[in-house]
Formats: C-alpha cells, sequence, structure tokens
C-alpha cells in the first residue's frame, strides 16, 4: 500500500468464487487499500450463486479499504460473464443466478443454433455462436423448466450490471458484457428483437447499454456503502474486457488467462464472426473487438488432479506418452458440455508426476489450438504471449504454455488485473483519457519475459488425436 499523489478510484472485480476491491492513485496506478470477501457456488452441472451474496461481499471488501474509499471519486465493476440474474419488480432476486459455467442449458442452446439459421447465421448476426454459457441459452431453460420464475421476473441482468445498478439505482450494462449475452448483436450493436421474440424475453427487461466513456451514474445516498454521495460511476464491464483494460491492451497482442476457466484472447480492430463457435466475438469495452475462446476447466481442474494423485501442483514429471483431457465440468473448447475427463496411455511406468504433467498439457492444449483463430492474419507471431490469471505465477503452468506454444511469455507484475482494468475505466471518467492508456501510463503490464522454448509438436499431435477419436464417447458424456 502507499499515499496517493492524485485523484482516488475504486476497481471491483466480482468473480466466481470473491469479490476483490482496490482503492487505487489515478494519477501513477499505485494500489493504496484492498478488500476481498469470498462467495459461495453451487456444485455439480448447475452453477449457481446469490446475487445477494455479491452485494455483501463488496460491501465487505470496501469496508476493508477503509477511509481511501470514502475518498473516492469514481468507482468502476468488472464482473463474471454471461451469468442470469432475474430481479423481480422490487429489484430483489427471483431466483440464484445461473453462472457462466452452468451447463444445463445446453440443449437450449442447439435448439436455438438450428432456429435461428445455424452456426455460420448465428456468427455474422450476433458475432458469436452460442453455447451453454452464454446468457440466452439460460433464459431459455429457465423458460422452459421454471417458468413461474420467469414470470415473476421484471429485470434481467448480468451479474456486472446487477452490482452496477445496486450502486446507482440504475438499469445499465456495457457493450463489452452485453455481447456475452447472445442477444446483443454485433453487427449493429443493439438488441436483437428476433432473438429476444424467440426466447419471449421483452425487451423492456433489459438494461440500457452504456457507451465507452459514459458515466452511468452516480452513487445514491445509502447508508451501506462507505462511497460518498454522488461519486461516479462507470459503466462497468465483463470481467475478461476488464483484464484487457488493466493491461492496456494493443491490437495483436495475444493473452492468455489461467484461472478457474481459462481464455485466450487480444484487441482486434475487425468484428469477428467465427462460424465454428470456437471463437466468441465480443466486443471489449473501447469501441474495439476482444475475440476471445474460453474453456471451463483451467486451474481448478488440474489442482484436482493433483489432489487425487496426492501431490503438490508443481510436481510434474516428463516423459510418458499419457494423454488427459481435464473436462471434469464439461467443456466450452472444444464444444463437450457434457464431457467428463478422459485418460489414455496409462501404463505400468507411469508415474503421478507424468499424469500431472498431463493434466497441465490437456488444459492447455484447448486455449493454444483457439489461438490462432483469435488473432488477426497479420498478427506479429514474434510478441510475446501475456500469461495473466491465479496460474500465471507457477512454474509448471509457465513451462507448459512455453513447451506447447513455443513462443515467448511475458509474466505481468500487476496483479488483480481485472480490478485495476475497472479502476483504469473509473480514472479515465475523471481524466478524460482512454482507459486502455490509463493502465500503459501506470506500467501494468511490465513483467519478466521467458524465452521461447522449442514448440513440442508430438505432444500436441498426440492429444489432439485422443480428443479426435474420443469426442463421440465425451459427446455422450457419463452413463
Amino acid at each position: 500500500m502507499s499515499s496517493a499523489d492524485g485523484p482516488l478510484v475504486v476497481g471491483v472485480d466480482s468473480s466466481t468464487q470473491s469479490t476483490k476491491a482496490l482503492v487505487v492513485d489515478a494519477a501513477t496506478g499505485a494500489v493504496v487499500a484492498s478488500g476481498q470477501a469470498p462467495h459461495t457456488v453451487s456444485a455439480g452441472q448447475g452453477r449457481e450463486s446469490d446475487p445477494e451474496q455479491w452485494w455483501t461481499a463488496l460491501r465487505e471488501a470496501l469496508r476493508q479499504c477503509g477511509e481511501a474509499a470514502h475518498r473516492a471519486s469514481a468507482v468502476s465493476v468488472g464482473g463474471q460473464q454471461h451469468g442470469l440474474v432475474t430481479l423481480d419488480a422490487a429489484g430483489r432476486p427471483v431466483r440464484p443466478a445461473l453462472l457462466w459455467n452452468d451447463v444445463r442449458s445446453a440443449p437450449q442452446a442447439r435448439r436455438l443454433i438450428d432456429e435461428m439459421g445455424g452456426p455460420k447465421a448465428w456468427a455474422e448476426r450476433v458475432g458469436s455462436v452460442p453455447g451453454a454459457s452464454f446468457t440466452v441459452t439460460k433464459w431459455a431453460w429457465l423458460a422452459e423448466h421454471e417458468p413461474d420464475a420467469v414470470r415473476a421476473t421484471a429485470a434481467v441482468r448480468l451479474p456486472h450490471d446487477y452490482l452496477t445498478q445496486r450502486l446507482t439505482g440504475d438499469g445499465t450494462t456495457d457493450r463489452g458484457d452485453a455481447s456475452g449475452t447472445g442477444w446483443w448483436a454485433s453487427a449493429t450493436e443493439s438488441y436483437d428483437d428476433d432473438i429476444l421474440a424467440r426466447v419471449g424475453l421483452d425487451p423492456a427487461l433489459l438494461p440500457r447499454v452504456v457507451r465507452p466513456g459514459e458515466v452511468a451514474g452516480t452513487v445514491h445516498a445509502s447508508g451501506e456503502l462507505p462511497f460518498s454521495k454522488g461519486t461516479l460511476v462507470a459503466a462497468g464491464t465483463g470481467d475478461n474486457a476488464a483484464a484487457a483494460l488493466g493491461l492496456g491492451l494493443r491490437p495483436g497482442t495475444p493473452v492468455l488467462s489461467l484461472g478457474t476457466s481459462g481464455t485466450v484472447y487480444a484487441v482486434s480492430r475487425h468484428r469477428p464472426a467465427d462460424p465454428t463457435g470456437t471463437v466468441a466475438g465480443f466486443a471489449d469495452a473501447r469501441g474495439d473487438w476482444l475475440p476471445l475462446a474460453c474453456t471451463l476447466n483451467c486451474t481448478l481442474a488440474v489442482d484436482r488432479v493433483a489432489a487425487l494423485l496426492g501431490l503438490d501442483r508443481e510436481a510434474v514429471e516428463p516423459g510418458g506418452d499419457i494423454t488427459l483431457l481435464p473436462y471434469l465440468d464439461g467443456e466450452r473448447t472444444p464444444d463437450l458440455p457434457n464431457a467428463s475427463g478422459l485418460l489414455h496411455g496409462l501404463r505400468h511406468d507411469t508415474t503421478g508426476g507424468q499424469l500431472l504433467q498431463a493434466a497441465y498439457d490437456g488444459a492447455v492444449h484447448a486455449l493454444l489450438g483457439a489461438l490462432g483463430l483469435v488473432l488477426d492474419a497479420d498478427a506479429d507471431l514474434s510478441v510475446p504471449l501475456l500469461l495473466i490469471g491465479g496460474g500465471a505465477r507457477g512454474t509448471a503452468w509457465q513451462q507448459t504454455v512455453r513447451r506447447l506454444s513455443g513462443r515467448a511469455v511475458q509474466v505481468p507484475e500487476a496483479r488483480e488485473l481485472v480490478a485495476l482494468g475497472a479502476a483504469a475505466q473509473a480514472a479515465g471518467l475523471l481524466t478524460g483519457e482512454d482507459p486502455a492508456a490509463v493502465a500503459r501510463r501506470w506500467g501494468t503490464a511490465q513483467g519478466p519475459v521467458l524465452d521461447p522454448v522449442e514448440q513440442d509438436a508430438a505432444a500436441l499431435a498426440r492429444i489432439s488425436g485422443v480428443l479426435s477419436d474420443a469426442a463421440p464417447l465425451l459427446d455422450r458424456g457419463p452413463r
């Protein structure tokens, strides 16, 4: 923590597992106070959280920030994407939120794709081919399985929208998070009336989309918060778009994020439309685009394998021809929502460390397979791959990404990039700057660069072969 040279801003990261708040000096990017509080998430195929917990966690995180939060001039919220929050007429949650990693809506996703003209039509219209993660499929699932909840719903929000509304009293969102719903069309940058009609969602239930750089509102009078009355509230955005802001990302620089989910993305000036569905054609929080591929199984899945083996997560060993596809929660990339983990090539001489390394390889393989689709065709492949997220500082993760990518890897020293990106967005309200330029001024992407090593093409080919052969089995799910 440090003293402040300029006005203070608050950046919030409301993630799957917890809410973090940073009070940041808008002049230097120095973090002067921080706080964090946990959430609970249901287990199994259905992943849900009570939005009231997010609000309670935000209040606690801000309380831990002390007087610094009270002195802040602006605040912004970055939040987990895709989650379906349904509110009644009094603004209370109708039911727990359906989270991004709730895959129960896979049948609805497939039906919607067919009913609206197939994958290519969706990609051209919306920018993405919806899978079970997308909010539109979750609303379709809710309408089919819980019609009483749908009838009681007076407002539909995303997780970051919900917290922003609790701050301001107004229903708003931003183009970055809206682009992950499946009912915001990237071709027109507006809600798509045909898709909304198809799933029976009244557009009047949706939040207003705030433009980049626009003030979403001010903190309304409430004894629950440490902010001064009238503190500016930025639009906020989804977690990946916030992290892109936090890195000050320029077009063509690839990011690989290792967290509960794994993501690979880059800023682009071209609107993406991948008919295979591998790349989601998200908007960013500035006015550009953020083509992104996401996996459901990353650090938690590998840690689970380590725990089953009774090994430390760093206790990997080289060698062997074992393949482990760690699809413990179903998978989004590749699109196998019913899948479970699969092990192939186990021998008498296979060691626990080799098995653990195979879990790392399986998790990274899916992300690297999408990297070429995320980047523009003219991208400079010598640019280091930015490695962020909870796993980024793990030696085993770093070495696996280097070995399978064959690229230089840079690990930014700044932590909590989602919260820092939200803080940069809040700072932009005060200074009139592009939030990404604010983050570059703060130097958030600076960090050591690990030189490239020879790509392990044999391992990539082996994993791809097993995945191809096993895809029909994985698609059926466990029986």
